[in-house]
């Protein structure tokens, strides 16, 4: 059996507007109220049918990215975005199902449909590393801490989301306030090349910072004693922090990273189409649910 695709919504809308003005149509009587209604119908039903459609094509087209736009965003026909694993801000696995999920993860892939291209999870070890690719044309788009330093990099649109900056500290750790981080002798862990790693090794005046080369090694650092806290966004803190029975986030904050979306560099012609779909993204509830269905936490309202 063949099947039939139903048509957009907006086309039966506009099918049971011109088929309703049709049903009002009843001949009058005699002859000549019989010619008049006829003519009166056709007059009301064509201008419907005409009105309706002129509106329904305004809202098609207004709903779809110019070609250009669609070829600026994504060159090579399809969209290219750059996730790193372990942090819900970019993308995590589901441990039963395998599933991938995440802020960046959840947004590409309805960026990617809404400009009808195919979506195209790029997967690096580290935000660094997304952030190099999107330097040398390899990825098309991500969310990130949209930092003075980075935007000097990539083009951001307005933020998105807000997420607190903390610490981890490993089970029976003697660390109990921020006050006892900045002390000689004590190592902090940060993810090598991100803003943690630049902004701790200027304000940390006593404690160590030690880079990571990933998430996955700042679990495995933390839990061999390699570091005595870890120091990133807690949306990453609390995810460590379940693969680490007993570890505690601290209390409190030192920073806050405002997360938006990011394009190259000498994309401009896209970037209205971009930052339309960041203000869609929120009014829409799109950036609430991925935060949700990825368990974000940490998160804070940013103006």
């Amino acid at each position: 059996m063949a099947t039939v695709e139903a048509p957009p919504i907006d086309t039966v809308a506009r099918g049971d507007r011109v088929s309703e003005n049709a049903a009002r149509c009843q001949p009058g009587e005699g002859r000549e109220g019989k010619q008049m209604s006829v003519q009166n119908c056709l007059v009301l039903t064509l201008s419907t049918a005409m009105m309706a459609g002129l509106m329904g094509d305004g809202l098609h087209n207004a709903a779809q990215p110019a070609p250009a736009d669609r070829q600026a965003l994504a060159p090579t026909g399809r969209l290219r975005v750059g996730v790193y694993p372990g942090s819900p801000t970019s993308m995590i696995r589901d441990e039963s199902s395998g599933e991938a999920k995440g802020l960046t993860f959840d947004l590409g892939k309805e960026f990617a449909r809404r400009l009808n291209v195919p979506f195209e999870p790029v997967e690096f070890r580290q935000i660094a590393d997304v952030l190099d690719a999107m330097k040398q044309g390899r990825v098309d788009f991500t969310v990130t801490n949209a930092s003075p330093a980075r935007a000097q990099l990539i083009d951001f649109t307005a933020p998105i989301l807000g997420v607190e900056l903390g610490y981890l500290v490993p089970p029976r750790s003697s660390i109990s306030t921020f006050a006892d981080i900045d002390r000689p002798g004590i190592r902090v862990g940060v993810t090598e090349g991100g803003s943690s790693h630049s902004t701790l090794s200027r304000e940390l005046k006593h404690a160590t910072v030690v880079p990571s080369p990933s998430l996955k090694i700042a679990v495995e650092m933390l839990a061999s004693g390699r570091v005595d806290a870890y120091a990133t966004n807690k949306a990453i803190l609390f995810e460590m922090s379940d693969q680490s029975p007993g570890s505690r986030v601290l209390d409190g904050r030192w920073g806050i990273e405002v997360f938006a979306i990011g394009i190259p560099k000498g994309r401009d012609l896209a970037l209205p189409t971009v930052r339309k779909f960041a203000e869609d993204a929120q009014s829409e509830g799109l950036v609430k649910r991925a935060a949700e269905r990825a368990g974000l936490r940490g998160t804070t309202d940013v103006k």
